[in-house]
């Protein structure tokens, strides 16, 4: 399940069959929010629905919101958060290492990858450590905020960026990247259609989604 935008005006969220391609809910929303997921879902299972996981972007409290269902954050998402704390060319070499061990999520194992981790905060904690003072106030802060934020997303979300790997007979998608690659077709349509109005494209993405989803 994930949201895209088109513009500042609304959402499109959709809950997709990851096996079938299937779009099994959609909703227009103004923002993402975790009550409008948790609306999505609990609509999928008073239909009969059997949702084995969920994979998602990783939005803070999705976890804690379905206890009962093994959820999957996105791997790529996971990516893109570290990317724009450290940019796609960090020039130190702790943020250099970081972004290095990031981008191997997906072929690692939680083991593997939690070493590595531990492994990289006690090569660079001194560094990590590091506070700048202001000399008029004397008050402090981290340095390196930005590789801090990093550092902690990829810890925090630790223990759900491989829970595919720990229910390996329901084949959960470790990535949303189906998901976005119906987004991606939605717009380019969408884009050939350049110029409607925002009832009628509405209007185009109710029927694009209709014939994606199950009669």
């Amino acid at each position: 399940m994930d949201t895209t935008y088109f513009g500042r005006k609304f959402g499109l969220m959709v809950f997709m069959d990851n096996t079938t391609r299937t779009v099994l809910y959609y909703a227009i929303v103004s923002h993402e929010t975790n009550s409008a997921y948790k609306q999505g879902v609990d609509h999928l299972a008073s239909s009969g629905i059997d949702i084995q996981s969920i994979t998602c972007d990783g939005r803070r409290g999705l976890r804690t919101l379905f206890t009962s269902i093994p959820c999957q954050m996105c791997q790529f998402h996971q990516i893109q958060i570290v990317t724009r704390y450290l940019t796609r060319r960090p020039k130190n070499s702790a943020s250099i290492e970081l972004r290095r061990l990031t981008l191997k999520i997906t072929k690692l194992d939680k083991e593997a990858f939690i070493k590595c981790l531990d492994h990289w905060y006690l090569t660079h904690e001194g560094y990590l450590s590091e506070r700048s003072t202001n000399e008029d106030t004397g008050k402090t802060w981290y340095t390196h905020k930005r590789l801090r934020s990093a550092y902690r997303s990829l810890r925090t979300n630790g223990d759900w960026l491989f829970t595919y790997q720990e229910y390996e007979h329901l084949d959960i998608p470790n990535t949303t990247n189906s998901l976005e690659g119906l987004f991606s077709e939605l717009k380019r349509q969408l884009h050939s259609h350049h110029g409607l109005n925002e009832h009628r494209k509405l209007r185009f993405i109710k029927d694009f989604l209709g014939s994606k989803s199950l009669k």
